[in-house]
């Protein structure tokens, strides 16, 4: 995978280490198409990388807002099985308290799984409807404000579609 930063570290003293998995695309999309979620935004990232450190606290601030109305978030990093202390470790920072996932198997696989027109670089966010089709990619550092309105629209959607028509009970 393309990097395109290195260097620094988390912020925030690490307490307890979450869940970090190994995961090839298989299981990343099966992450994605879990039930219950109305939304699902993946974030790749990596130790390594500059702009996935920064954006990562604006991310878990935009999760944890949406989370009740349905946002699944599905962390995936790219970073070598010998980097998974560093992993842990930064997500402990950030106070990620769910399961996440280390990428492992072939490179042009899983960026070909997840968007055929991503190029591998870091970080590359993808937001999935509740039934796991891709909705919107966002190559590069996003920032919660920019992508929130695509988010509330797909959390929206399922809500709208159950609510009867000409505001007429059924």
């Amino acid at each position: 995978m393309a990097a395109l930063a290195a260097g620094g570290g988390a912020s925030r003293q690490a307490t307890a280490r979450p869940a970090v998995q190994a995961a090839t695309l298989q299981k990343v999309q099966e992450a994605i198409r879990k039930p219950g979620a109305r939304a699902v935004l993946v974030n790749v990232w990596a130790t390594f990388c500059e702009p996935c450190r920064e954006e990562m606290p604006d991310l878990l601030r935009l999760y944890r807002a949406r989370q009740t109305r349905g946002l699944r978030l599905v962390l995936v990093s790219a970073d070598d099985e010998g980097g998974r202390a560093d992993v842990e470790k930064a997500l402990a920072s950030w106070g990620v308290d769910f399961p996440s996932y280390l990428k492992t198997g072939d490179d042009n696989d899983f960026i070909n799984g997840l968007d055929p027109r991503w190029t591998g670089a870091l970080p590359a966010s993808f937001l999935f409807d509740g039934q796991g089709k891709l909705r919107q990619f966002w190559p590069g550092e996003i920032k919660a404000a920019a992508v929130a309105p695509s988010i509330d629209k797909v959390l929206d959607e399922l809500v709208e579609s159950r609510q009867p028509k000409g505001g007429k009970q059924p």
